[in-house]
């Protein structure tokens, strides 16, 4: 009996087993929302984890927003603390699917697939799709990509103050080199 229900198990959980995932700790996100004649509003995270299943194109990644580092340390303290607030979400996640994915078309010359998915940001999770470049070299799957999220629709207020100095606009953008797990 023991058997058969490992038997089962393995049958039920065996994709989870067998799929080839590709995986990457060092991915790079970054977010800019600069307004010109103002100071660059820029940050980049180089320790994004991403996660493929290239047998159907599922696709997660997640960072810690303290990761995100500013030229300034003031200006990375105020995102920390006042945007992003830190302490309360300490993470930001994306879940989503790479359309009509095939691994096995995956050549060393780009192309282009659209990215469907929800973004978690600041407690509030709301779907986007981008457009990235992916194409595979030496055992590799790159991977480049942006789109653009409104502060507004994940509930970040941007004080008065210093609202001309910030886009409402995002621009986020990640770069992934992905090794076979």
């Amino acid at each position: 009996m023991k058997k058969l229900i490992i038997f089962i198990m393995l049958m039920i959980t065996g994709n989870l087993f067998f799929a080839q995932k590709y995986m990457s700790k060092t991915g790079k996100v970054t977010f800019e929302a600069s307004v010109p004649l103002f100071e660059d509003v820029f940050a980049q995270d180089d320790n994004n984890v991403v996660v493929l299943n290239a047998d159907n194109g599922d696709i997660a990644s997640v960072s810690v927003v303290k990761n995100f580092h500013f030229k300034t340390k003031l200006m990375e303290e105020h995102f920390n603390e006042s945007y992003a607030e830190t302490a309360k979400f300490p993470k930001t996640t994306f879940s989503g699917k790479i359309v009509n994915f095939d691994k096995s078309k995956l050549a060393t010359s780009p192309q282009k697939y659209t990215v469907q998915g929800t973004l978690t940001f600041h407690g509030v999770a709301k779907t986007y799709t981008s457009t990235a470049t992916i194409y595979a070299k030496d055992g590799k799957i790159f991977m480049s990509g942006g789109f653009t999220v409104k502060a507004a629709d994940h509930k970040v207020t941007i004080p008065k103050m210093v609202m001309k100095k910030v886009a409402e606009t995002v621009n986020v953008e990640y770069n992934y080199i992905l090794v076979k797990q």
